[in-house]
């Protein structure tokens, strides 16, 4: 059974999210801080972080980026107000998987955890798969890019690049599609497994962390490129050795 971590400092809050989520099936614990959030992932292992931006002390900012260097594999939602837009900007370009804003329905909470978790689910699947038998599908190679699909390691020109799981994936897709020009729209299904409108700089964001991380000069991008109107695309050229 999938456990989530809920960190929200409103207890009314709190134990609304914990029956909607305990409705589909899901083990939930919850912190009312961000101090005790990481003494917990210190000592338990979870399958996704819940985290609110507004709590006492370190803020949900803080927590976000301090786990990201801790453990870059584990899964964030962020929860923001309906007006903070920057702190939606500034917990995607910390490393957040995604994020919601207050208010939201049952319905979308539901269905925003469960694609987070179908895309653990599947990393872990393809992982276990690739362990028992090694398969060239382990590896996909384009120019001097490699990514190896069951460690999640990424090296380009030779040199090894950590990145988040959603960045892994959003790589791996355009990766294993060169030239091919993907809508926000498009990315948001592939790799996040769902579309709500207005959700769309989620993409953006990871876009712009992906790119300080493979690009020489991220302002000038030889890699993932922008086709202007349309989408983005992981230029063929670009990796070329």
């Amino acid at each position: 059974m999938d456990t989530i971590l809920v960190v929200e400092d409103e207890q009314d809050i709190a134990d609304l999210i914990t029956l909607n989520l305990q409705e589909i099936g899901l083990t939930v614990e919850h912190c009312l801080t961000g101090e005790q959030a990481l003494e917990q992932l210190a000592k338990n292992a979870y399958d996704l972080v819940m985290l609110d931006v507004m709590l006492p002390g370190k803020s949900g900012l803080d927590i976000c980026r301090q786990l990201r260097e801790q453990k870059p594999e584990q899964v964030i939602l962020m929860v923001t107000s309906r007006n903070s837009e920057i702190d939606r900007v500034l917990g995607l370009e910390l490393g957040a998987d995604d994020y919601m804003t207050k208010p939201f329905s049952v319905r979308e909470l539901q269905a925003r955890v469960r694609s987070q978790l179908r895309r653990v689910h599947l990393l872990s699947k393809i992982s276990q798969q690739q362990a028992e038998k090694q398969s060239p599908e382990q590896y996909l190679t384009l120019g001097t890019l490699k990514i190896d699909c069951m460690s999640h390691l990424v090296t380009l020109n030779g040199n090894s690049i950590e990145l988040t799981s959603t960045e892994f994936d959003l790589l791996l897709h355009l990766a294993s599609h060169p030239d091919q020009v993907f809508s926000r729209e498009q990315l948001l299904s592939s790799v996040w497994g769902y579309h709500h409108s207005g959700y769309e700089h989620t993409v953006n964001s990871h876009i712009n962390r992906l790119r300080n991380k493979v690009e020489t000069n991220a302002t000038k991008p030889a890699i993932v490129q922008t086709v202007w109107g349309v989408g983005y695309k992981l230029c063929r050229h670009g990796v070329a050795a």
